[in-house]
């Protein structure tokens, strides 16, 4: 077998910004499916469970961005550079 130098490689033509992007779609997703079933399990008037909504919101978005992704995915192990 004859190895091709026309091999498409996604990583160099696709945008790095694209993977963001969805990243960021995702949490928005996530966070707002979680604060929702969290501000319904509380029984109290409107105006402060859009509060409970939008910190357990906040919250989570905080979560992700500053702990996981800043703490536990920037670990030297993870890393996969030469």
């Amino acid at each position: 077998m004859v190895a091709h130098d026309n091999i498409h490689i996604p990583n160099e033509s696709f945008p790095n910004w694209i993977w963001y992007t969805i990243e960021a779609v995702i949490v928005i997703v996530i966070s707002f499916a979680v604060s929702f079933k969290v501000a319904e399990s509380f029984d109290v008037s409107p105006e402060i469970g859009n509060w409970i909504l939008t910190g357990t919101f906040g919250a989570c978005f905080l979560i992700w961005y500053v702990i996981i992704r800043g703490l536990v995915l920037k670990k030297k192990i993870l890393q996969n550079r030469y």
